[in-house]
């Protein structure tokens, strides 16, 4: 046989091998690409369905009112084994006993000052709050905290919390100092809270620890931060202002 014959037969050989080989590669790779396919549809189909359930609960959340408790370790509950026990979850349990269309949310954190609630105000402010409860102000108090700047800091939050919505019902908590900071601070302290509520037309509990500060049985170890049972009353002392702004009476 002619060598040039010999040598084409065997490139065409080698030729139909290389389509075979190349068909046997296509088609897994067919097989890769059609399950990549079928994935990407499930997790198009899973991101289609997603924002429907979301936006079914926050349809549901947003048909309740908001009463944001906005404040420090009283608010959050400090030293208490559940949060729930804190006067915000038990205003909770209250309002849901009575049936009525509003969420409890608290916004507590311990160790806060004016200060600090007017740096985190606004990140708070993000959703829509119908009755604003403004605790703060104790620890500025205890750390001898200059009371312009107090003042200055709960100003700034009452605003913020009108500035973006006039309608939010503002209710401010009131507190006092012990004895032992002395007779014109606290005395100075205990006004300013009255004075500001005066000034800005706000709903007004006196004093938020009324029949619990300085109650031995009422308080934690560090005399304090109120028991379960301290809470419940304190619960009470801001129901008999919260009745009367979400209609209760």
């Amino acid at each position: 046989m002619h060598k040039l014959t010999i040598i084409q037969r065997f490139l065409n050989t080698a030729h139909d091998m290389q389509v075979n080989v190349l068909k046997f590669c296509y088609f897994p790779m067919v097989l890769v690409l059609l399950s990549c396919g079928n994935d990407v549809k499930t997790k198009q189909q899973e991101q289609t369905v997603t924002p429907t359930t979301s936006e079914t609960t926050i349809t549901k959340s947003n048909s309740k009112k908001t009463i944001l408790c906005f404040g420090d370790s009283i608010t959050a509950g400090y030293g208490l084994d559940d949060s729930n026990d804190a006067f915000p979850g038990i205003l909770q349990t209250k309002i849901d006993s009575l049936g009525l269309d509003y969420v409890v949310v608290n916004s507590g954190l311990s160790g806060e000052t004016s200060a600090g609630g007017s740096s985190r105000i606004k990140w708070v402010l993000n959703e829509e709050i119908d009755v604003f409860l403004l605790e703060l102000g104790a620890n500025d108090g205890l750390r001898g905290v200059p009371l312009s700047e107090t003042r200055a800091n709960l100003q700034a939050i009452i605003d913020a919390v009108r500035a973006k919505n006039p309608n939010t019902t503002i209710i401010l908590a009131g507190m006092e100092l012990p004895p032992n900071m002395g007779q014109v601070y606290t005395s100075e302290f205990r006004s300013l809270f009255a004075d500001l509520a005066k000034k800005n037309d706000l709903k007004f509990i006196p004093f938020i620890l009324e029949n619990v500060g300085g109650i031995a049985e009422l308080n934690q170890n560090d005399g304090i931060h109120p028991t379960i049972e301290g809470h419940k009353i304190v619960a009470n002392n801001v129901w008999e202002v919260l009745e009367t702004v979400i209609g209760v009476r």
